[in-house]
């Protein structure tokens, strides 16, 4: 009976790793957009103390989920934009603040949605009742 040089018996097979491959130059794009996005965002949200519970990144913006429709409001005060309100299921809307973030020194800027579950016929402050796009 031969031995393997781990002394079990049987074959050998010898594996060899490879380096990782680099990311292609459109994933290597979207991962610093949305590592840029996420920074500009976390910045905002520090300097603001703006509530953001849930914050999601992506290359194109940043999804933030708050908790009450008063959470929706601050980010409406900080940021202006139009807020979106779903069609009702099972009872609840889905209310969507679109703004962005203020321009970087080469112009760009941030992509920001906000969104909060509303009950539907919840009285809401007429501030940001009139911030939903008609």
């Amino acid at each position: 009976m031969s031995m393997t040089p781990t002394g079990l018996p049987g074959h050998t097979t010898l594996v060899m790793t490879l380096p990782k491959a680099p990311l292609p130059d459109a994933e290597k794009a979207r991962a610093l957009a949305q590592n840029r996005n996420a920074f500009t965002v976390d910045c905002l949200v520090d300097a603001s103390n703006l509530p953001a519970p849930v914050r999601i990144p992506r290359a194109e913006s940043v999804h933030v989920m708050v908790a009450d429709v008063d959470d929706l409001g601050e980010w409406l005060r900080a940021l202006g934009g139009e807020i979106h309100v779903s069609p009702e299921f099972e009872g609840v809307e889905l209310w969507t603040l679109h703004a962005s973030t203020e321009p970087r020194e080469d112009g760009s800027s941030t992509g920001v949605l906000v969104s909060v579950p509303v009950p539907s016929g919840e009285l809401v402050m007429d501030w940001i009742r009139k911030a939903v796009r008609r």
